[in-house]
């Protein structure tokens, strides 16, 4: 892939250097106590002073001589017996051993133990025991004697210095977590205005425009914008301006998210990622400053791209919001649009955004010299749901009987995520079977279950139930297939599935862009089929059509009111009172049409539901074999597939 992308000038290359952005690291030394923080180095400076004075006293208490100078056994004998000993004080200790510290009735030289001579009157002697019938001994000449139990170095100084190390291990982690908190809420509090975009080099992303199928002319125009960037003398030698901003627009599910990656794994260009949710905080003032933070990274790393993702979420249009002009979004909004329309054609930096939502945008927004190029990428049609399998499925093992030709026709109107979807539903059937392969039964349950939703066979249902479900579910299927204009059925089913008891879908047989009236009546028929059969044979209703009245008054009241297609009202829009949307474009909806006009709306809504409903009794009145037959076939096998139908309705 490398080799196909077209080379850098050397200018492009060398700005191609990914900085480190980190302005907060400026501030943290004076909190982590470093050498920049004189009140966080004080305390350490009288802690140690401390503990130094401290060894230096019990060293000069415990290790400097304190029991005098030592001297022999025999020397002690030879003082013993010229009675200058006033006083004994015997320290013994857990191994026998002993030690006498030795007081003089006089200053007296002395040999030591180590072969000197010293002027003393305090001396030591260590023995290896001290029998207690010497304390006797000593105390009948009338010597003072003091019987103590000595304590070996270590104890000592566990004795000594173990409070002391505690505390310094308490004081030093303590103080550190403190000093740690406080460096980040220090960063905290002075980061607020920090953009949170993430900044990705050409390792970190692995998508490709190899990757991304079923958007042949976006792919094309994202790559000239990424060879702008890569190439610019190219364009700038004959006038070209490297455009400042592209907006993907499209539903959701149909890879705008991953055109945005695969850009920044062809750009080879820093990518910088952000959602339009992070610039806006509970502080007003953050979102500006974030969005002013971006873009100064962004012309630091220049080549680069930036990328908004959702960018309905601060570009909605000024005025709507509650705030009015004080809105933090709306501050946000104005801040952007300064930044976009501030850049100069040789800093080559373009923004790159995504929204499902391009009616509520900010017009502002949408001029050229800010979006210079708005996208669409729509859902993809059957070529496209084609590549995009064939990509799903290139690590997928599939049988000799899969067809992905076939399960791009079986799918119109799939988005990319569906698709995707589609081929991991099947995947998770195929394991759950124990197959080593995906199989053509496997798609077949996958699109059944997203189109009519999981099975729920554990589900009791009495008799009449069942049978009230197979004739309503009977209907559908005989208006569908005798009227004009219907796409045809692929399955009926009366096994619960989702939050339905049974299910009949179908599947066009092209894509539709457009629909006429034949199609629209039809599908409102269609939608009455299955009351009317309820109606026809057991001379009563039920709520199981709930959702088939909504969806058919839903089709012809737009059909009057949006579509003109009533004879009456004429080809005028008389507008959608579903248009309220918070903080939208259409915060408020007025009626803009008179008492009377509404009435005639009405009236012929139910003109064309009447029509229908009459139409769809006449059909299965004129077909009520085929619909006994049908409801006693769906009673006895639960699923039926369009080759059943078939089948049934042919005998």
């Amino acid at each position: 892939m490398a080799e196909n992308q077209p080379k850098r000038s050397g200018k492009a290359s060398s700005r191609n250097t990914f900085k480190p952005v980190n302005d907060d690291d400026q501030n943290s030394g004076w909190f982590q106590g470093s050498g920049e923080n004189p009140q966080g180095k004080f305390p350490k400076i009288i802690l140690f002073l401390m503990l130094g004075l401290l060894s230096l006293f019990a060293f000069q208490r415990f290790f400097a001589g304190n029991d005098g100078p030592e001297i022999t056994y025999n020397e002690y004998k030879s003082v013993l017996s010229r009675s200058l000993v006033t006083a004994v004080t015997v320290k013994t200790f857990e191994d026998k051993s002993a030690m006498l510290a030795v007081q003089l009735r006089e200053s007296t030289q002395l040999p030591l133990a180590n072969g000197t001579a010293v002027q003393t009157n305090r001396v030591a002697v260590r023995l290896t025991s001290f029998p207690l019938e010497q304390i006797d001994l000593l105390a009948d000449k009338g010597i003072k004697v003091k019987v103590e139990q000595g304590t070996s170095g270590l104890t000592t100084f566990l004795m000594l210095f173990g409070p002391w190390i505690i505390f310094g291990f308490i004081y030093f982690f303590v103080m550190r977590r403190m000093n740690g908190q406080a460096g980040a809420q220090a960063k905290n509090m002075f980061s607020f205005g920090k953009s949170r975009a993430k900044l990705m080099s050409e390792f970190d992303v692995k998508v490709t425009f190899k990757d991304v199928a079923g958007v042949d002319e976006a792919i094309e125009e994202l790559q000239e914008t990424v060879e702008f960037l890569t190439n610019p003398e190219k364009f700038q030698k004959i006038g070209g301006k490297i455009p400042k901003g592209v907006l993907l627009l499209g539903p959701p599910g149909t890879g705008k998210t991953l055109l945005a990656k695969a850009i920044a794994g062809e750009a080879k260009v820093p990518f910088f990622s952000m959602s339009g949710a992070d610039f806006v905080e509970m502080f007003v003032g953050v979102g500006a400053a974030r969005v002013r933070d971006l873009f100064e990274q962004a012309k630091k790393n220049s080549p680069c791209i930036v990328f908004i993702d959702e960018i309905d979420a601060v570009g909605r249009s000024r005025g709507a919001g509650l705030g009015g002009g004080h809105d933090e979004r709306e501050q946000t909004l104005n801040q952007l649009l300064v930044e976009m329309d501030g850049f100069t054609t040789n800093e080559n930096v373009i923004l790159i955004a995504a929204t499902n939502r391009p009616d509520v945008l900010d017009s502002a927004l949408l001029r050229p010299g800010r979006f210079d190029r708005q996208i669409t990428i729509d859902k993809p049609d059957i070529r496209g749901r084609e590549a995009i399998l064939k990509i799903h499925t290139r690590n997928t093992p599939l049988d000799e009987s899969v067809d992905i030709t076939v399960v791009a026709k079986s799918s119109p109107g799939f988005s990319g995520a569906d698709l995707a979807n589609l081929v991991n539903e099947a995947a998770l059937l195929a394991s759950r079977s124990n197959q080593d392969v995906l199989n053509a039964d496997n798609f077949e349950q996958a699109r059944d279950k997203i189109l009519m939703g999981t099975e729920r066979k554990s589900m009791v249902i009495s008799d009449e139930q069942k049978k009230l479900t197979a004739y309503h579910e009977a209907g559908h299927v005989l208006v569908s297939m005798f009227t004009s204009g219907s796409d045809p059925i692929h399955k009926v089913t009366i096994i619960p599935r989702g939050r339905s008891l049974g299910l009949t879908a179908y599947l066009p047989l092209e894509d539709r862009y457009t629909h006429n009236r034949e199609y629209l009546l039809a599908m409102i028929t269609y939608a009455l089929g299955g009351r009317v059969a309820e109606e026809l044979t057991f001379n009563e209703v039920s709520t199981g059509a709930a959702n088939d009245i909504e969806k058919a008054t839903d089709i012809a009241r737009r059909m009057v009111r949006q579509w003109g297609m009533s004879e009456k009202l004429g080809p005028i829009n008389y507008g959608d009172s579903h248009k309220e949307v918070f903080l939208g474009k259409d915060y408020s909806h007025i009626r803009e049409y008179s008492e009377e006009t509404a009435l005639q709306i009405d009236v012929e809504v139910r003109t064309i539901i009447i029509g229908c409903m009459e139409n769809a009794k006449k059909i299965l009145a004129e077909k009520s074999d085929f619909l006994h037959k049908l409801a006693g076939a769906l009673i006895e096998r639960e699923s039926l597939s369009a080759k059943d139908i078939h089948e049934i309705i042919k005998m």
